[in-house]
């Protein structure tokens, strides 16, 4: 590697790397918020216990099927395969022509929803069955339950895994650009075509992938350790001491 080279693509091609970077934080910041939207929605659907009445059953059953497939055919073919099924295919099919930066955002966001929403129903087995039976005794229906016991564990619970994909949809942004969306991988490319320095461009690519990555990273422990609270905690509203008087063996 030529280290003159890396530093004359940065100096002339920064403002491509930059706004490569820009749109690549963009995506995977409104995909991953939205993703969680649905995976949280549609996790908690799935975890509905099944009703007694025979028309509230049926519907259930239906909207989990739908849900499930939802969640098997997303994790089960790859990005660029529903990026070019989804950005061509609506415009063929359906005379839909998406915007770059829309069909960007969703396609990132229902693909980390069929991911999130096997999350989520992962994170809300995990709770203890007696928080569910404690929460029923003293009369609150399912989505109170959910909402008020056990969704703030489950969200404790899952950060670690939502960061994980958060960072995932940083670097599978790359398969976008095989739809013309101009995130960083496009932009190296382009810098690289011009000037013939493959390895030099996308070294500086990598580094930024890098950088990226790992300041989510930090922020995600940071918030991981306010969720947990500090360590050591001292008691508020202890007692007052007594001093009880000392012997005086002296006295007469």
């Amino acid at each position: 590697m030529n280290l003159e080279w890396v530093i004359t693509i940065i100096s002339n091609n920064w403002p491509m790397f930059i706004r490569g970077a820009g749109m690549t934080l963009l995506i995977s910041i409104v995909g991953t918020i939205l993703g969680a939207i649905i995976g949280l929605l549609a996790g908690v659907i799935r975890t509905i216990p099944l009703p007694e009445r025979k028309g509230k059953r049926i519907i259930l059953k239906v909207v989990n099927i739908l849900l499930s497939m939802y969640i098997e055919f997303f994790r089960g073919t790859p990005m660029i395969v529903q990026a070019m099924v989804i950005y061509y295919g609506s415009a063929l099919a359906f005379g839909v022509n998406m915007d770059l930066l829309t069909a960007a955002i969703f396609i990132v966001s229902i693909n980390t929803g069929a991911y999130m929403a096997e999350i989520v129903r992962g994170g809300v087995i995990s709770i203890e069955k007696g928080q569910f039976e404690a929460a029923q005794a003293i009369g609150m229906n399912h989505i109170q339950t959910m909402w008020n016991v056990i969704l703030p564990q489950v969200i404790r619970n899952i950060l670690p895994a939502t960061g994980n994909q958060f960072i995932i949809n940083i670097k599978d942004t790359s398969v976008l650009n095989v739809i013309g969306v101009t995130e960083l991988y496009f932009q190296t490319k382009s810098v690289a075509g011009n000037n013939f320095r493959y390895f030099e461009s996308f070294f500086v690519a990598c580094v930024l992938y890098f950088i990226m990555t790992y300041a989510v990273t930090l922020i995600l422990r940071y918030f991981e350790r306010k969720l947990d609270g500090p360590e050591n905690y001292s008691m508020i509203g202890q007692p007052a001491q007594i001093t009880l008087p000392k012997n005086n063996n002296n006295r007469q």
